[in-house]
């Protein structure tokens, strides 16, 4: 975190005031850290850009969000970033600066507030409010064009910090983190996820790669590994994944699709992460809600996604009525909370569909609770398509899941369309000492 201070110094001497957007447009490094931290020091809004977006896409989210800055890498194998940041700016009358990693412009940034008071910082930090937008994050859809999930410091430092506490982290850790900086599972589940207990993060590679990850393990010691499942797949099916040296591992995030039994198997006897987690939830949620317990069997860790987080309310409802419905059939799954998002940046329409007016955010995905177990929420049957750490689909709704209607199957996180009738399980509400929660006796 000191780190990010000149950073943060080399920001505000840029002009950057409280509430501008700054974006970021980068493959895992160390320099999106610190522009997540920097950014967040001085009340700026972090704008996560994509790094596979092509020019149409980034004039878009560069217009809609307003962007005053951008940090950009300056290409990526035969991508070049600068090429297209230059074929769109003309377009983008809020964008002030462009500043590319590796390049002196990056340098002059990070001693351009030398000039500064020594207290300029932390000046600006006492102007700051937990509920300050932070963050944000654009979804895909079928709307025509994506929107911007707004999170403030609240939504996402505490969902990072409540990710890991529930799998037992602390300062001996040492995450290694091989999914996307871009996306909620790699900026808060992972970044902030590490930092709110002081624990380590490990970058192995700017993106995916499964002998990096592995290495980085190996090397660095490394007790904790996040991933969705075809991450895990690929690790697991190296030609020589047997000779690396995985024995410091104990844990870790498994999330964005089901998770096959023998993999989770091979997870827990051949990778050591005999505490490892699935995760679910949604940008907008901060983005996890449910999540299973260092001492689930692999039963619930395969075939659901575990309890319901701490502070957080969950329900499962009638799409169409909106209520509360019987146990063990399929149903809307809802949730409200501190993680919910503020909104969808400057589209209170599609806000407003999203969040009803008692604060629960419908996602659109399909789940239910089974019928005798405790505490366990199903989302869906099957699996979706993932690439690069995210969800991928041809046929998705605005928060890139399987869209499911009356002549369509259901597949995981499903999009609840208002053509087909569902209906969801009741559920009763007990607390647990020192949290908000809704669960199921």
């Amino acid at each position: 975190m000191a780190t990010s201070t000149p950073l943060a110094r080399g920001l505000m001497s840029a002009g950057v005031a409280k509430g501008d957007r700054v974006g970021i447009w980068a493959l895992n490094c160390a320099q999106w850290v610190l522009v997540q931290y920097a950014s967040a020091k001085i009340g700026a809004i972090l704008v996560n850009v994509n790094p596979s977006y092509r020019e149409h896409e980034l004039r878009f989210e560069l217009v809609q969000s307003g962007l005053k800055l951008l940090v950009s890498m300056t290409g990526h194998k035969s991508t070049d970033y600068r090429a297209m940041v230059e074929a769109v700016r003309s377009e983008c009358p809020d964008l002030t600066d462009v500043v590319y990693i590796g390049d002196p412009g990056w340098d002059d940034l990070l001693a351009g507030g030398s000039t500064l008071a020594a207290d300029a910082v932390a000046v600006r930090m006492a102007t700051l409010s937990p509920d300050n937008p932070i963050n944000i994050q654009y979804t895909s859809g079928t709307t025509g064009y994506p929107k911007g999930a707004t999170l403030s410091h609240h939504n996402i430092l505490n969902n990072g910090f409540f990710v890991t506490e529930t799998i037992g982290f602390s300062n001996e850790d040492r995450l290694c983190i091989p999914v996307p900086f871009y996306h909620c599972f790699g900026m808060v589940m992972g970044n902030l996820g590490a930092t709110s207990h002081g624990a380590a993060i490990i970058i192995p590679a700017p993106s995916f790669d499964p002998r990096a990850t592995l290495q980085a393990v190996q090397d660095e010691k490394c007790t904790a590994l996040y991933g969705v499942p075809t991450m895990f797949i690929a690790e697991q099916n190296l030609a020589d994944f047997a000779g690396y040296d995985l024995s410091t591992l104990r844990t870790g995030i498994m999330a964005g699709s089901p998770c096959p039994v023998e993999v989770m198997k091979r997870c827990i006897s051949e990778m050591n992460m005999t505490q490892v987690a699935i995760a679910y939830g949604m940008t907008e949620m901060s983005p996890v809600s449910m999540q299973t317990r260092p001492d689930d069997d692999l039963q619930r860790r395969t075939a659901t996604v575990g309890q319901v987080h701490p502070h957080l309310e969950v329900k499962i409802v009638d799409p169409l009525t909106g209520l509360t419905v019987p146990r063990g059939t399929p149903g809307e799954f809802c949730t409200r909370g501190y993680s919910v998002m503020l909104g969808y940046w400057n589209d209170p329409v599609k806000t407003d569909e999203a969040i009803d007016q008692a604060r629960w955010m419908h996602t659109g995905d399909l789940a239910q609770c089974a019928m005798t177990a405790t505490s366990i929420l199903r989302v869906g049957q099957g699996s979706a398509l993932c690439s690069g750490g995210r969800r991928i689909s041809d046929d998705r709704d605005g928060c890139g899941r399987w869209r499911c209607g009356p002549n369509r199957p259901i597949a995981w996180a499903c999009r609840a369309d208002p053509d087909a009738h569902v209906a969801g399980p009741d559920f009763g509400t007990s607390a647990l000492p020192g949290r908000r929660s809704m669960l199921w006796p």
